[in-house]
């Protein structure tokens, strides 16, 4: 059985840029051969917002944006349904205000947190809230 795992965006975009590469997002790159990620409604808007900003600052241009887009569909990453809005502000305002993080960042760690499954960060704050809530890291097995 595939183990499945919440994905953060500061990995994912690490895959896009050769200068924010690092092992440990090429890890988890890797192991999406055998392994599912999933991830909040919010996700495919963060990746658009870190695109769009890198072509306009010079960083990539259409094409790549494209290409990575293209990259990203072939990858076993479900963008988890989002539930009625009261369902999802309810649980995410507690775990934002708890753990003093953004309502991104705690879209993430609610995520793992609902679904009792490991959280795959780059974000210091996220993997710190993350211990706290007693929410595992991914890691490599």
């Amino acid at each position: 059985m595939a183990r499945r795992f919440v994905v953060d965006n500061s990995v994912v975009m690490a895959w896009c840029f050769s200068d924010e590469a690092n092992y440990y997002a090429d890890r988890v790159l890797e192991s999406l051969s055998d392994s599912s990620a999933v991830v909040p409604p919010i996700w495919p808007l963060e990746v658009i917002n870190v695109l769009i900003t890198a072509e306009r600052r010079g960083r990539l241009n259409e094409a790549d944006s494209m290409r990575f887009i293209a990259l990203l569909n072939q990858l076993p990453i479900q963008v988890e349904p989002p539930p009625p809005a009261e369902s999802l502000m309810a649980g995410i305002l507690p775990v934002s205000r708890q753990y003093g993080l953004t309502s991104y960042d705690a879209s993430y760690l609610h995520l793992a947190m609902r679904n009792g499954i490991a959280l795959a960060t780059l974000d210091e704050k996220l993997m710190t809230a993350a211990k706290k809530a007693k929410v595992a890291l991914w890691e490599r097995k």
